[in-house]
C-alpha cells in the first residue's frame, strides 16, 4: 500500500514538473531562440548559438534531473520523513503573510546553500565527477536549466531537506518556491540579458543576479558562483572582475544610439579543467 502511493504519489510529481520544464524553458527557447532571434540579436549574450545536438543533450539530463527532484520531493511529503520536518497543512497556523516570509526566507537560504555546493562542485575532483555536464553547456539555454548529473540533481534538490528542517513549510510554499526558483533559472541560463534599462541605476542592481552575471560562469568556467544574488560572491570575492563592465557592454548594445549591427564579443578561451 505504502509503496504504491510512494510511487502513484512519484509519477504525479514527475509528470508535473516535466511538464513544467517543457512549458517555461519551452516557450522562452521558441521566442527567443525560433521566432524571433534577429529582433532581439542585440539583446544576445554570446553571438553564436548552440547546435541541437547541445539542446537535446540538455533535454536528456533534465529529464533525469527532474526524476530526481520528484524523487525527494515524494520522500519529503507523502513518508514517516516528513513527521521529522516542519511542513504544516493548515494555512491558519501561522496566516497567509507567512507564505510570502517564508517564501523569501526559503530562496535566501536557497542561495546561501546554492554558493557554497557550487564552489564545492567546481572542486578538480568534484568537477570532472559531476559537475562537468552542466558546463558542458558553455553558451547555454532555456534547456540547460536542469541539465545536471544524477549527483548534481542530487545534491541540487537537497537544498530542501535544511529548509523544511529549519523552516516552518506550507506545501504550497514548496510549490511557490520551486516554481519561482525554476524561473529565475531560465531566466539565468537564457542567453539574452532582459532585464530593464533602469535596473543597471538601482541599488537592485548591486544585490541581485543577472543573466549576464551566470552567462560568465558558464563562458569562463571560474567565478559568478550565486544563484540569485550577488550577495555570497561580493562578500567572498569570487565575483567576475569583468561583470559590470560586460554588463555596461549589453547596456550599450541593448539601449546605445549607435545603430550599427553588433558584432559581438570576442570569447576567451576556456580553460582546460579535464
Amino acid at each position: 500500500m505504502f509503496m504504491e502511493r510512494f510511487a502513484a504519489e512519484g509519477l504525479r510529481i514527475f509528470s508535473i514538473l516535466t511538464v513544467r520544464y517543457f512549458i517555461i524553458a519551452g516557450i522562452a527557447f521558441v521566442l527567443f531562440y525560433w521566432l524571433v532571434p534577429r529582433k532581439l540579436n542585440r539583446f544576445k549574450i554570446q553571438q553564436r548559438f548552440a547546435k541541437r545536438k547541445d539542446f537535446l543533450r540538455e533535454i536528456w539530463y533534465s529529464i533525469q534531473s527532474t526524476l530526481v527532484f520528484a524523487l525527494i520531493a515524494v520522500s519529503l511529503m507523502f513518508t514517516p520523513f516528513r513527521n521529522y520536518t516542519l511542513i504544516y497543512d493548515n494555512i491558519g497556523n501561522f496566516g497567509g503573510w507567512y507564505i510570502v516570509f517564508s517564501l523569501v526566507v526559503s530562496l535566501i537560504i536557497h542561495d546561501t546553500y546554492f554558493y557554497w555546493m557550487h564552489r564545492l562542485l567546481h572542486h578538480k575532483r568534484l568537477f570532472n565527477l559531476a559537475h562537468l555536464v552542466h558546463h558542458q553547456s558553455t553558451n547555454p539555454s532555456p534547456w540547460t536549466s536542469y541539465s545536471f548529473h544524477l549527483l548534481e540533481a542530487l545534491t541540487e534538490g537537497a537544498v530542501l531537506l535544511p529548509i523544511v528542517f529549519l523552516l516552518p513549510m506550507h506545501p504550497v510554499t514548496i510549490i511557490l518556491f520551486t516554481l519561482i526558483g525554476f524561473i529565475i533559472n531560465v531566466y539565468g541560463h537564457l542567453g539574452y540579458e532582459i532585464a530593464p534599462k533602469w535596473f543597471r541605476k538601482t541599488w537592485l542592481f548591486e544585490i541581485v543576479n543577472t543573466s549576464v552575471h551566470h552567462n560568465l560562469h558558464h563562458s569562463r568556467f571560474n567565478g559568478n558562483y550565486g544563484l540569485y544574488f550577488r550577495i555570497w560572491d561580493r562578500i567572498m570575492g569570487t565575483e567576475n572582475p569583468d561583470y559590470v563592465k560586460e554588463y555596461d557592454r549589453m547596456q550599450e548594445q541593448r539601449f546605445g544610439s549607435d545603430e550599427k549591427t553588433y558584432a559581438g564579443p570576442v570569447n576567451e578561451p576556456i580553460q582546460n579543467l579535464s
